[in-house]
């Protein structure tokens, strides 16, 4: 089977991208010192794991506990689930530790924590810090953490793994030196946790930070054990106009077919609208210039971009992209196929139950790799 054979909408993968752009990351984790545990949220593939962590200890992040499952019947025993838990998936969470996952919990609260210390069950729990993002976590030096990590040091089956924190605030920026801020308060917010709970006689082995953005940008990962990136492995437009990596990185697409013309409204419909692509807007906060509507056009075999075409609306099966210039009806006559670069790659391919891989250069499928959608 080729690209052009395949039926559309439907989601490919590109796997000398993957591959590239893992080894950037691994590269720059080994540059960093610390140990890469790729976020797979953006994946949710057991291939890409496996390229993901090539050369690595092996260990991944998860964002729920259907990815952890999954990716434990494929060989990661280690894994972080980077979710706030709360008292009602600790059976769930003891079941995987049970069959032999290293599983880390992760926590923010003493009611939390007082309800793994009574659990019948065995945990390891990362407490998370807020570095700034303003979304799940404590403070550095709040009291909770330290009341957090007592409770934890005291629980007869559990125990405290570390602290962990994510500077999701770092898409906010449009600099270089913007995301080495939001990198160094990441680092700085984990480290100085960690030596809180540490003076207090309570053992912290791990410290954990990282986004893609921070990643890339760090000064340095001093005191830190561990970075978590994810979106890198696929990339996308928004991660591209924030300087995080090229167009031509861009490894995941969904292929589309062009389905009706309006030559009078100067406009054409693609068989992919917000369900196949999702309607994350994330580029037009990067402004005029860098908004991609719900998704940018690229050539099928080639994955360039067509002429700066974008689509410009959406409906549940339908993407609409307006054509600047009548001739450009010819260049993409009804039945022709195109690849959608994705927004936020990690909510487009969330409508998809597998990748068509295929290598750059040519054309032909040569695997079918599923992904573990679900909670």
């Amino acid at each position: 089977m080729k690209l052009s054979d395949l039926q559309t909408p439907c989601l490919i993968l590109d796997k000398s991208r993957v591959e590239r752009n893992c080894a950037r990351m691994s590269a720059r984790a080994a540059e960093l010192g610390v140990a890469l545990r790729p976020h797979m949220k953006t994946g949710k593939s057991a291939e890409i794991a496996k390229i993901a962590t090539a050369g690595q200890a092996g260990g991944v992040t998860v964002s729920t506990l259907a990815e952890a499952e999954y990716l434990f019947e494929h060989g990661f025993a280690d894994i972080v689930y980077a979710v706030i838990i709360p008292p009602s998936k600790l059976d769930r969470a003891a079941a995987l530790t049970a069959q032999g996952t290293d599983l880390k919990i992760l926590i923010d609260s003493v009611e939390v924590a007082e309800a793994i210390a009574a659990h019948p069950g065995s945990h390891a729990a990362l407490i998370e810090i807020d570095c700034g993002e303003h979304r799940t976590g404590v403070d550095q030096d709040n009291d909770r953490l330290l009341a957090i990590a007592r409770i934890l040091d005291k629980a007869p089956r559990s125990r405290l793994a570390g602290v962990m924190t994510h500077g999701g605030h770092s898409y906010r920026g449009r600099t270089s030196e913007d995301m080495k801020a939001v990198a160094s308060t990441e680092r700085d917010s984990a480290v100085a946790a960690a030596e809180l709970i540490r003076a207090d006689g309570i053992a912290c082995p791990i410290v954990s930070v990282g986004s893609t953005p921070t990643a890339l940008y760090a000064d340095h990962l001093d005191g830190g054990t561990e970075m978590r990136p994810g979106v890198y492995t696929l990339g996308d437009l928004f991660q591209a106009g924030i300087g995080c990596h090229g167009i031509d990185d861009i490894a995941s697409a969904v292929v589309a077919s062009v389905i009706s013309h309006n030559k009078a409204r100067g406009t054409l419909i693609l068989d992919a609208g917000g369900i196949a692509l999702s309607k994350d807007r994330s580029t037009e906060a990067l402004g005029k210039d860098g908004d991609m509507g719900f998704g940018l056009l690229a050539d099928l075999e080639t994955g360039k971009p067509l002429h700066g075409l974008t689509i410009r609306g959406t409906h549940q099966e339908h993407g609409e992209v307006h054509l600047p210039d009548p001739a450009l009806f010819e260049t993409l006559p009804i039945g022709a196929r195109v690849r959608v670069l994705p927004n936020h790659v990690c909510m487009t391919v969330a409508a998809y139950e597998n990748y068509e891989v295929f290598e750059e250069g040519s054309d032909e499928i040569i695997a079918r790799w599923e992904r573990r959608n679900g909670w």
